[in-house]
């Protein structure tokens, strides 16, 4: 009898990519892909966190460069790809919350170009590189369990993420023919130095706590593993879909 073996989850020879780099869940990622065996290209907007991160990772022994550059500039995503990356990880982000009923123009437009047009244009432009060597790889988008869901405050952030989980499935139709997947990691409430303020807040710790059925927020270590997943061949059947780590939240 020939067994079945599991599908490794290594990455040895493979190139990553990995915006939002420079720290929490963009820096878990890149992590991730790193200590699984790729060379990883580390995408950031500020220069001086981003070499920091980067040299945290040789530190370790593993292979990663910086590249500088701002996901919202069209020009910047194309120097990204001038060769072509067989993972992409998409950890950029951009939250401005507040009522509804205060939400300034600058505000909804600066969340839309990072969060969705943003993915949109780098989705494009890894799938085109990709298309032109002639192989396929795999794209993931760190979206979020407010993808799925409504949030206090937070009509913005969820109508950018409702958006791009449209978006991926629609891709993924038009790109499983040339090997290429494409995925959202929906992670809760992960505890980085940008959500601290939020766990300041007595009432919104609470109301987080309580609506993870788990009873406590995520850490980056609790991502780095859905990523490697969705990175690897261990998904390779895997694809227009989300990977939702909340602890239960998105359960009722």
């Amino acid at each position: 009898m020939i067994l079945p073996r599991t599908p490794s989850l290594r990455l040895d020879g493979r190139r990553a990519l990995v915006t939002g780099a420079s720290s929490g869940i963009g820096l878990g990622c890149a992590g991730a892909l790193a200590e699984a065996g790729a060379h990883v290209t580390c995408v950031a907007r500020r220069a001086g966190p981003l070499d920091a991160a980067v040299a945290a990772l040789r530190a370790e022994g593993w292979q990663a460069e910086a590249r500088t550059a701002d996901v919202a500039d069209l020009d910047a995503l194309d120097a990204l790809f001038d060769a072509p990356a067989d993972v992409v990880v998409n950890a950029a982000g951009l939250a401005r919350h507040g009522p509804a009923l205060d939400t300034e123009p600058a505000d909804f437009d600066a969340v839309m170009d990072v969060n969705l047009r943003a993915a949109y244009f780098l989705s494009q432009r890894a799938a085109r590189a990709l298309k032109a060597a002639g192989r396929g790889g795999s794209i993931v988008h760190v979206s979020s369990q407010m993808g799925h869901v409504g949030g206090v405050d937070r009509a913005v952030y969820c109508a950018s993420k409702h958006a791009l989980e449209g978006m991926v499935k629609a891709m993924a139709i038009e790109w499983g023919a040339l090997g290429i997947r494409i995925n959202t990691l929906c992670p809760t409430f992960i505890r980085t130095p940008l959500t601290e303020a939020t766990f300041a807040d007595p009432a919104r710790r609470a109301w987080i706590e309580d609506r993870i059925k788990l009873g406590r927020a995520g850490v980056v270590e609790d991502i780095m593993g859905a990523v490697l997943y969705l990175a690897s061949d261990a998904s390779a059947l895997v694809t227009g879909t989300h990977l939702t780590v909340d602890g239960g939240w998105t359960a009722d």
